[in-house]
């Protein structure tokens, strides 16, 4: 977990840079919907890869999907403590009697 932690670190630090020469603050100055919709790519350029890409290909696609990911958690003010902290909760979980337990929306 060190290395997403200081990632995660890194992206709150650059949040307020300068746009010219920062991808987080170019991101974080156009908005949510601009990160949400980069993650969707990424998201979605993870998928192909796996299906039909090498396997260094869905490495780079993993690690672009979980960095954007770490970007959109730091503009909604979603800490990486608290998503781990969900994931502890769950650990032991059968993932079926999770999702059976949560609310309906």
């Amino acid at each position: 977990m060190d290395t997403l932690t200081r990632l995660a670190a890194t992206i709150a630090s650059r949040r307020g840079a300068d746009p010219a020469s920062s991808w987080v603050a170019k991101l974080h100055a156009r908005g949510v919907p601009v990160i949400a919709k980069k993650l969707g790519e990424e998201a979605v350029e993870t998928v192909i890869a796996a299906l039909s890409g090498s396997r260094d290909e869905l490495v780079g696609e993993a690690a672009d999907t979980i960095f954007h990911l770490l970007v959109l958690l730091d503009a909604k003010g979603v800490s990486l403590d608290e998503v781990l902290a969900e994931l502890d909760r769950r650990e032991g979980t059968s993932g079926i009697a999770e999702k059976a337990a949560r609310k309906p929306d």
